[in-house]
């Protein structure tokens, strides 16, 4: 730490912090500022390694003396902050003490491989999970649709655990996506439970497919399915009504790579 810094970190606290870093856990601040802040040391290890846009780290004695030497490279963006601040920057119970607010990626739109496609899916932590295993399932990216969680609220970066440094988010209209990945000979499947779906059992794993998930208590928007190549569904074999969209999303995202 420089000399002065705690003094420095004190007058940023009451200049930024109290003013402006509440404001950045909301979207409409986010959008303006084109920010966003990363919560706990994972995050923002995750972040150095992806080299992305860090703009300040606020750090308590805490998450200093977890951090070790690991932030020399980024002494002029380091601002010491008390344990306050921490608890009302953070959400969670026990804040590790260590933040970082990043400018938004610019994500240059490449279209190839596998992709996971939400339709209107609301439940942040379901989006966060589905974009993890995603990236884990080795997918090209994923695309947010109309009405899906912010990929740069806390909970849904949390649930991301780091997966958002490691394949491409993309947004917007669902079926302009959906054409652009036809067009490179995509197989595109859609999620639902009629007769005329199959089960994900038969999909031939040939070629590169598109999985469409939707919101959690209505599904896949009907004009989105009629766009797909086949829908399908996952047998259900005990008395659960449906199974978990982000668990679902998994067992086909999985099923396509095995």
């Amino acid at each position: 730490m420089r000399r002065g810094e705690q003094d420095e970190g004190n007058s940023f606290k009451k200049k930024y912090i109290d003013q402006r870093g509440q404001k950045t856990r909301t979207k409409k601040y986010r959008n303006q500022t084109n920010t966003y802040i990363i919560d706990g040391w994972h995050l923002v290890q995750e972040a150095i390694a992806a080299s992305a846009p860090i703009n300040y780290l606020f750090v308590t004695d805490k998450g200093i003396q977890e951090t070790g030497n690991q932030l020399k490279d980024y002494q002029d963006k380091v601002f010491r902050i008390s344990d306050e601040v921490a608890a009302f920057l953070s959400d969670l119970p026990t804040p590790q003490g260590i933040f970082a607010v990043i400018e938004k990626e610019t994500v240059q739109e490449t279209i190839h491989g596998n992709w996971l496609i939400l339709d209107n899916v609301q439940d942040p932590g379901n989006v966060g999970t589905m974009i993890r295993t995603a990236d884990a399932a080795g997918f090209a990216g994923v695309f947010l649709g109309t009405g899906t969680a912010d990929r740069y609220s806390t909970k849904v970066l949390r649930s991301m655990q780091g997966s958002n440094f490691h394949l491409p988010i993309l947004e917007g209209d669902v079926p302009a996506f959906i054409q652009k990945l036809k067009a490179q000979g995509t197989a595109i499947y859609g999620t639902e439970l009629n007769k005329e779906a199959v089960s994900y059992t038969e999909l031939s794993k040939k070629g590169t497919a598109a999985f469409i998930l939707g919101n959690e208590g209505q599904g896949v928007h009907p004009d989105i399915l009629g766009l797909t190549d086949q829908n399908v569904y996952i047998p259900i074999y005990g008395q659960a009504e449906s199974l978990n969209v982000a668990i679902a999303a998994g067992i086909l995202m999985y099923f396509f790579v095995s």
